[in-house]
C-alpha cells in the first residue's frame, strides 16, 4: 500500500501538496497524520465540490504500508503514527518539501526538496518537467497552498519559482476568487480574544544585539489558524522576528516568523520537534507546560542567535592556587575559606593537577589530613587556551565531567572556567519588557545584552557620568586592567532608579588605576593600602570609590573580615545579596556587557532579596538589617529561605556579637530612608529591635508617630531655614519614645552613640518630656493661648531635631502650630541692643547682662518693644527699679 500524508496541524500547503502528490501516485491513499488548522477544516465543511477521497488513519492498515509519501514535512515526530512507519525497515520513503535541512530529518529514497516558498511550487516544477496538467479544481487547491505559505506572494521567503508556479496554476484554471474567499475570513471571537492576549503579553528578548519578540497565551480549547494570528501580530507591530507560543489544552503550539537572517526560526523550532525554513516555522509540543517551553525557548535562542564565545569571555582571573606541598587538611580549609569547589596545584607557574573539595573531604574522612594533597590530585585533565570556543568547553566540562578547566597561555595559568561558569552562560535569565521596564503580569528584567545596557546608560545617566564610565574603561585598557561598575549603581540602573554613587572595581591594582585616572583628570586620591581601595575626589568634591577585586573570609562568626585579592567573581561573591552582585564591563570593546554570576537579574525580576549562601548572616549578621532596608526601599520581598536564615541568626544569638557602632550604623541607614517606618515595623516582626534594647517594640501608635514625623521633616526641609537637621535622630527619638532615661542612657552606651548626639538623646530628650506636658496642658485649656514669649522660653533649649520630635508626638494641631511659629518666626528674633550698649547705658558688667538681654528679647517677641529706642527705655526703667538686694543696678 502507498500512502500520502503530511504533518500534524495541516494547512493549505499540505492539502495542495497532497492533491499534487496524488497526480504522481494515483494509486496511493491520502490520509492526514493528525488535526488540521481551522481554516482547512472549514474548507472541507463548506466545499463539497472539492471533495477528495481522504481516509482516516484508523481505516488504514499501517503494517501494510510499503511506500510512504511525505508532503511538506520530513520529521518523524511531526507525522503522528506514521512516524514509526517511516522508520520501519523495508518501507520506501519519498519526500517532497521546501524546508531546509536539519538534524533528525528523515532520509528518503526519492527526495524533491527545494528552498522555495511553498511545497506546491516543488510539484509545479515537476508537473512542468513531466507534462502533467492539473484540473481546474486541482489547480485551485494547489494555488490555495501556494498563496497561504507565501503570504499572497509577499513573504520575504517568496522566490521567483513561486511566481512561475502561480502563473502555471493560473494557466490551468485556478480560481482566484475561490482562493480569496478561503484565505480571507473574519476572525472568530476566540481568535480575537487570543490575539488580544498575545498583544498584551508580547515582550522583547535582545539576543546578542537582535530583538526577538515573544508572545504567549493560554486557552483550554483549541483555537485554529495560529499562523494567521501570528502574521497579524507581526504586521500590526511591524516586527522583524516573532515567536508565538500558545497552550491549547495539553499541548503548546508554536509559530515563528522572521525577517532577520540571523534569526533562523526553522532551526529554533526544530528543537521543539517542529520545523520550517529560516523565515517561517511551527511546532507542537506535548508533555511540557507553557512556562517550561518559554524558559527553554530563551536558552534555545541563545544558542541559535549566538556570536562566537571563547574561553577568554568566561574565565575568571586571578585563580586561587595551592602548592603541591600543602596537606589535605590545609587544602580543605583553603577551599572552605574561599568558598570554591576546586583549585589547581601549581608549581613554578605550571599546573600539575586539580584538587576538588569532594576528594579532600573523602581523604580527610579516611584520616589522611596530614598527607600532601598532591598525592591525590587529578593529574589527567584537559586544559583550554583563551581562544577555545565554548562548544569545546562544553565537551570538556559536560562530556568529560571535568568541573574545573585551567586556561593556559604559553603553558602559564591565565584563568579558569568552572562548571558553574558554563552553566551561567548556557542558562537563560528570563524576558524583559518592551521598554526595559517590568511589564504587567509579572514579567520583568532578563538577560540584558550590551546594546540594551548601553541604551540605559545613555538615557538615564548625566553626560558627565557617562563620560567618566567611558574614561574608566579607556584608562583600564591603557593599563591592561579589567574595569567594572558594580553594586547598587548597577542594580539601580537596571531598575531605572536614580543613583550616581559610582562603585568601580579593578581586576589588578585598584590604587594604581585610581592614581592614573587622577593624574589625567586633576583629581585627588585617598588610598587605603591595606584593603586595596581608593577614593577619587574631583575638584567639586564629587567622589568615586575604586577597589581592587578582593575576597573576604571570616575567621569566626560576626568577626571583621580578612581581605585578599581575588577575581571579579569571588569579589562579587562577598557581597550581601544577589541583586548587588551585578557588574558592567567598562573596557572599550566590551563596554556595557552585563555580568551576572549569581542570578541577580532573576531576583530583580522576581523582586526578591536573597543572600548568596546560607552562612551569610553567620559571617556578617549586620546583613539582616540591610536585607530589611533594601526590601522596603525597593518594594521587594525577602526570599523565604533568606527570611528563615534571618530568624535562625536571631534565634542562635549571632546578632548579639555585632559591635555597637556597626549596629548603630545600620540603624542610621534605615532611618535615613525617605519613609523608614515600614522597615522599622518589619524589624519588629523579625524580632530585631531587641538588639537595640529589649524594651523596644512597635505598638499601635508607632505608625502614627512616624507619619507625623514624616510630615514634620518634610515641612522643615521645605522651609530652607539654612539650619541643618538630620532625619535619622528624629526617627530614632520616635522609636525610643517609651523608654525611660536609664534605658536610653544604657542604649547609648551599648551603641557607642557619638558625643554630639548624646546630649540630644539624653539631656534634651529628658527636658522635652516636661515641655511636652506643658504644651499638652496648655492646648487642653483652650481658653488662653500662651504668649509668644512663653512659647519661646519653652522651646529655646532644644535643637531642631527635638522640636520636630515634639511635633511628631503631639496630636494637637494647635500645639504643633506653636512649634511651627517658633521655628519660622520666633527662633530668629534678636534684641537690637547688645552687651556694649548695656555698658554705655551704665549697666555694670556681670550675670545681669544675660538676664536683661533675655528680657529685651521676650519683650520684642511679645511686641512690647519695636525700635531701638524702645529697648533703651526698657533698660533705663529696669535700672531705675531696685533689684532684689534693694539697690539700683
Amino acid at each position: 500500500m502507498d500512502v500520502i500524508t503530511t504533518h500534524i496541524n495541516a494547512d493549505f500547503d499540505c492539502l495542495g501538496g497532497m492533491i499534487a502528490a496524488k497526480k504522481l501516485y494515483p494509486r496511493a491513499e491520502m490520509a492526514f497524520a493528525g488535526a488540521q488548522e481551522r481554516s482547512l477544516r472549514e474548507f472541507f465543511l463548506k466545499s463539497a465540490s472539492y471533495a477528495y477521497a481522504f481516509k482516516r488513519i484508523k481505516d488504514i492498515d499501517l503494517a501494510a504500508i510499503k511506500r510512504l509519501i511525505l508532503v511538506d514535512v520530513r520529521q518523524a515526530e511531526r507525522i503522528g503514527p506514521f512516524g514509526e512507519v517511516a522508520q520501519r525497515q523495508g518501507v520506501e520513503l519519498h519526500i517532497f518539501d521546501h524546508h531546509p535541512g536539519g538534524e533528525g530529518n528523515l532520509k528518503g529514497s526519492v527526495e524533491h526538496i527545494e528552498p522555495v516558498g511553498s511545497t506546491v511550487t516543488v510539484f509545479c516544477r515537476l508537473f512542468q518537467e513531466r507534462g502533467i496538467h492539473p484540473t481546474s479544481d486541482e489547480a485551485t487547491l494547489m494555488m490555495l497552498g501556494l498563496y497561504e505559505d507565501t503570504g499572497n506572494l509577499m513573504f520575504s521567503s517568496t522566490t521567483v519559482a513561486d511566481y512561475h508556479a502561480a502563473a502555471f496554476l493560473l494557466e490551468h484554471g485556478a480560481h482566484l476568487d475561490a482562493v480569496a474567499d478561503f484565505l480571507t475570513y473574519e476572525m472568530t471571537a476566540e481568535q480575537v480574544s487570543l490575539l488580544h492576549e498575545l498583544i498584551a503579553s508580547r515582550i522583547v528578548l535582545n539576543v546578542h544585539g537582535f530583538d526577538v519578540s515573544i508572545a504567549h497565551a493560554s486557552t483550554e480549547n483549541f483555537v485554529g489558524d495560529l499562523a494567521v494570528l501570528t502574521h497579524k501580530l507581526r504586521d500590526m507591530e511591524n516586527l522583524r522576528a516573532l515567536i508565538v507560543a500558545v497552550r491549547m489544552g495539553d499541548r503548546v503550539f508554536m509559530v515563528g516568523r522572521s525577517r532577520l537572517p540571523e534569526v533562523h526560526v526553522g532551526e529554533i523550532l526544530a528543537e521543539f520537534g517542529g520545523g520550517g525554513h529560516a523565515f517561517a516555522a511551527s511546532a507542537a509540543v506535548r508533555g511540557q507546560t507553557l512556562v517550561q517551553v518559554l524558559e527553554r525557548l530563551n536558552s534555545v535562542l541563545q544558542r541559535h542567535v549566538n556570536p562566537r564565545v571563547e574561553a577568554r569571555h568566561l574565565m575568571s582571573y586571578p585563580v586561587k592556587t595551592v602548592s603541591p606541598r600543602a596537606t589535605i587538611e590545609e587544602v580543605r580549609a583553603f577551599l572552605t575559606r574561599y568558598n570554591i569547589n576546586a583549585a589547581p596545584v601549581v608549581e613554578d607557574g605550571r599546573v600539575l593537577g586539580i584538587l576538588t573539595r569532594q576528594m579532600m573531604e573523602k581523604a580527610a574522612h579516611h584520616g589522611l589530613g596530614e598527607v600532601a594533597a598532591a598525592e591525590y590530585m587529578e593529574s589527567d585533565f584537559a586544559t583550554a587556551v583563551p581562544s577555545t570556543p565554548v562548544e569545546e568547553l562544553q565537551e570538556l566540562i559536560v562530556g568529560r565531567n571535568q568541573r574545573f578547566v585551567p586556561v593556559l597561555s604559553d603553558s602559564h595559568l591565565v584563568g579558569a572556567i568552572t562548571r558553574t561558569d558554563l552553566l551561567r552562560y548556557m542558562v537563560d535569565r528570563g524576558p524583559r519588557g518592551e521598554q526595559g521596564r517590568e511589564p504587567d503580569g509579572g514579567r520583568g528584567l532578563t538577560d540584558l545584552k550590551k546594546r540594551e545596557v548601553v541604551r540605559m546608560i545613555r538615557e538615564q545617566l548625566p553626560t558627565r557620568v557617562r563620560g567618566l564610565l567611558e574614561d574608566f574603561g579607556r584608562i583600564g585598557d591603557a593599563l591592561g586592567l579589567k574595569v567594572f561598575a558594580v553594586g547598587g549603581f548597577v542594580r539601580d540602573l537596571l531598575l531605572e532608579e536614580p543613583n550616581l554613587d559610582l562603585d568601580i572595581v579593578v581586576e589588578g591594582d585598584g590604587i594604581a588605576f585610581a592614581e592614573a585616572f587622577a593624574r589625567e583628570h586633576a583629581c585627588r586620591v585617598r588610598s587605603h593600602q591595606k584593603f586595596g581601595t581608593a577614593v577619587i575626589v574631583f575638584p567639586d568634591d564629587f567622589k568615586v570609590d575604586v577597589a581592587s577585586t578582593r575576597v573576604e573570609y571570616y575567621l569566626e562568626p560576626a568577626a571583621l573580615p580578612t581581605v585578599e585579592t581575588a577575581s571579579l567573581k569571588l569579589d562579587l561573591y562577598r557581597r550581601d545579596f544577589t541583586i548587588n552582585t551585578l557588574a558592567i564591563i567598562l573596557n572599550g570593546g566590551r563596554f556595557g556587557e552585563l555580568l551576572d554570576f549569581f542570578g541577580g537579574l532573576r531576583d530583580l525580576r522576581e523582586k526578591a532579596i536573597r543572600v548568596l549562601h546560607n552562612l551569610s548572616f553567620v559571617e556578617d549578621p549586620t546583613r539582616v538589617f540591610r536585607a530589611v532596608r533594601f526590601e522596603q526601599r525597593l518594594g521587594f520581598q525577602i526570599g523565604k529561605q533568606t527570611e528563615h536564615l534571618i530568624r535562625s541568626a536571631v534565634r542562635m544569638g549571632f546578632l548579639d556579637r555585632i559591635g555597637g557602632p556597626r549596629l548603630l550604623n545600620e540603624i542610621i541607614h534605615i532611618l535615613e530612608e525617605a519613609r523608614p517606618f515600614p522597615a522599622v515595623e518589619r524589624l519588629g516582626r523579625l524580632d530585631l529591635l531587641k538588639f537595640l534594647h529589649p524594651g523596644l517594640e512597635v505598638d499601635e501608635d508607632c505608625g502614627e508617630v512616624f507619619e507625623r514625623a514624616d510630615r514634620a521633616l518634610n515641612w522643615y526641609e521645605l522651609l530652607y531655614t539654612g539650619l541643618p537637621c538630620r532625619r535619622w535622630p528624629v526617627y530614632f527619638l520616635c522609636l525610643i519614645r517609651d523608654l525611660d532615661d536609664d534605658a536610653v542612657l544604657g542604649m547609648c552606651e551599648r551603641l557607642a552613640v557619638p558625643g554630639r548626639w548624646r546630649p540630644l538623646f539624653i539631656e534634651q530628650r529628658h527636658l522635652a518630656r516636661a515641655t511636652l506636658r506643658q504644651l499638652l496642658a496648655c492646648a487642653k485649656r483652650r481658653k488662653k493661648r500662651p504668649l509668644d514669649s512663653e512659647i519661646h522660653q519653652w522651646l529655646q533649649p532644644f535643637d531642631t531635631e527635638i522640636l520636630l520630635y515634639l511635633m511628631a508626638l503631639l496630636e494637637s494641631e494647635e500645639a504643633r502650630s506653636w512649634i511651627s511659629l517658633y521655628v519660622t518666626r520666633l527662633r530668629g528674633q534678636k534684641s537690637l541692643l547688645g552687651g556694649g550698649d548695656l555698658r554705655s547705658l551704665g549697666v555694670p558688667p556681670g550675670p545681669r547682662y544675660r538676664e536683661i538681654l533675655q528680657q529685651l528679647l521676650l519683650a520684642r517677641i511679645d511686641g512690647k518693644v519695636v525700635s531701638r529706642e524702645d529697648e533703651v527705655d526698657l533698660v533705663r526703667r529696669k535700672m531705675a527699679r531696685p533689684n532684689r538686694s534693694g539697690t539700683t543696678p
